[in-house]
């Protein structure tokens, strides 16, 4: 099907209607007595011997007559090719239709998704793009990373005067035929015959055509990651979207911790695990991370910025919180910077009152003590007694408090409070830096120590699960006989794996997903 440039339509409305052109009159004319307005739909699904299905962001619809085959053929000849990831698009136009098939390979179902090019998108990170950082979008399907990497392109191409390279899988970024949508700008696009060459596109871009910024959508394979860090490393800009929805995410991500600078274990002497307080066994980066910015997408109106990518991973491998930029876009257009707040999110909260609530077996019942802090932070105070499932509270009165846990330099000065607590023979515990480790740390230590607090120690496992796979080592040595471990995700049972394999002894994983755990065997 051949548009000429001259009918290439901007608005939603027109770009709307060429989608539409491929459906069959009668379910159009269905669709139209919908009581509610097309501007704003998102999919139509057609699917034979069923009602065609219109889905909008809060709703979905059925309508008209079930679909037939011929339904199916008229809008599979007015589009093009469906090519190995079954989808094909519209020529010029942003519109996506992917099929289903039978397993003769006949296609029973279709879906016609609305592309839309949305413009001033861009405006709440333009700086961070017109910098020349490196960028990784992060967010759930749906959420606008391609919205934004179109925007991005276009500005860098046409304003900021760039040559820019969009590698386009699936023309999901750039439109479907040969000419790309007029929404790229004036940046030159690649399109990818399958899927799995992208990462040998994504070098060749570089390599064939110099390009100052190069555009990818769906970083998902390690040949992938490994790619970007090459174009990263020769200078380039890499604009780009990955699976997952924040960096704790893509930390646990095997495939693609490369693009924020690996992780492997490390072993610390006595001296600097003393200095971290923390086992001798930790994680850390690998390498500098192939992005230098990476932005969370939380909604179309809220994104997390963390211009430090680096800074981030470090902080997050030694269980503190880092300290993001919040954006959000406000009713007239603009948008302003919020503050992080450094408690939990509103929906990690409730996940955590979920799982506080699961351990009350392992608590005691009774009142909850009271914990008063001198010098330490109230938010880390509160993270560790939510994480470390314990029956305490915070108290903003130092009389009222069971225990004290206080900041060693306040301790050295012996404030007013700490006197007062001295004298009323409150257990004192100090943390040498306000750090989420320390105080969780700190928290241990009351429960070892606390006369009504001892008896929990034993119910709540605290061992770190590298620390755990080291004792097992020691045990297997000595008895020669194997040590179950306990369950783990697949990421830190791929660390114990490699841990174990460095100490000289066997490891296999068995049980079934969420109790699969490692053994270690002579």
């Amino acid at each position: 099907m051949n548009i000429p440039l001259d009918n290439i339509a901007w608005s939603a409305a027109q770009e709307l209607e060429l989608l539409l052109n491929v459906v069959p009159a009668d379910v159009v004319a269905s669709l139209h007595l919908l009581e509610r307005p097309l501007d704003d739909l998102i999919e139509l699904v057609l699917d034979l011997g069923r009602q065609p299905e219109a889905r909008f962001p809060d709703s979905f619809y059925h309508f008209g007559s079930a679909v037939t085959r011929s339904d199916i053929e008229f809008v599979v000849s007015r589009v093009s090719v469906f090519g190995e990831d079954n989808r094909a698009g519209i020529e010029r136009t942003l519109h996506r239709i992917s099929a289903l098939r039978n397993r003769q390979g006949i296609i029973v179902g279709l879906t016609l998704r609305v592309g839309r090019a949305l413009f001033g998108t861009i405006e709440m990170i333009r700086d961070i793009v017109e910098s020349s950082a490196s960028i990784m979008l992060l967010g759930k399907p749906g959420v606008g990373k391609t919205t934004l990497l179109r925007e991005a392109a276009r500005v860098a191409a046409d304003e900021l005067q760039k040559r820019v390279i969009v590698v386009d899988t699936s023309n999901e970024i750039a439109g479907d035929g040969d000419i790309p949508h007029p929404a790229i700008g004036h940046a030159r696009r690649m399109q990818v015959a399958h899927v799995a060459e992208q990462h040998k596109v994504m070098i060749e871009a570089v390599e064939n055509h110099m390009p100052e910024v190069v555009v990818i959508d769906e970083i998902g394979t390690a040949e992938e990651a490994l790619a970007a860090r090459t174009i990263a490393e020769r200078g380039v800009q890499l604009i780009a979207t990955a699976h997952g929805l924040s960096l704790k995410n893509l930390i646990k991500n095997p495939t693609l911790t490369d693009l924020i600078g690996g992780i492997q274990a490390v072993t610390l002497g006595d001296d600097e695990a003393r200095r971290r307080g923390s086992q001798k066994t930790v994680l850390e980066r690998k390498a500098p991370p192939t992005f230098t910015v990476l932005i969370e997408l939380q909604d179309r109106e809220t994104m997390v910025v963390h211009h430090q990518v680096a800074t981030s991973v470090d902080l997050l491998l030694r269980n503190q919180e880092p300290q993001p930029q919040v954006r959000r876009r406000k009713s007239d257009g603009t948008w302003e910077l919020h503050a992080v707040d450094p408690v939990l999110p509103a929906e990690e909260c409730s996940t955590v009152d979920q799982q506080v609530n699961s351990n009350r077996n392992v608590v005691p019942s009774g009142k909850a003590l009271a914990i008063y802090s001198i010098g330490v932070s109230r938010n880390l105070v509160e993270r560790a007694i939510y994480k470390l499932s314990l029956p305490l509270k915070q108290t903003r009165e130092v009389e009222e408090a069971d225990a004290v846990v206080a900041l060693k330099a306040q301790s050295i000065q012996r404030g007013e409070r700490l006197i007062r607590a001295y004298e009323r023979g409150i257990p004192i515990v100090t943390v040498r830096s306000n750090t989420a480790v320390q105080v969780e740390s700190a928290m241990k230590s009351l429960l070892r120590h606390h006369p009504e607090l001892r008896e929990i120690s034993k119910d709540i496992a605290f061992v770190n699960p590298l620390e755990e796979a080291e004792q097992a080592i020691e045990k297997v040595v000595l008895s020669m006989k194997p040590v179950e471990l306990r369950p783990q995700d697949a990421y830190m049972r791929r660390l114990q794996h490699e841990l174990i394999e460095q100490s000289g002894l066997r490891s296999r994983s068995r049980g079934d997903e969420p109790d699969r755990r490692v053994v270690v065997y002579p």
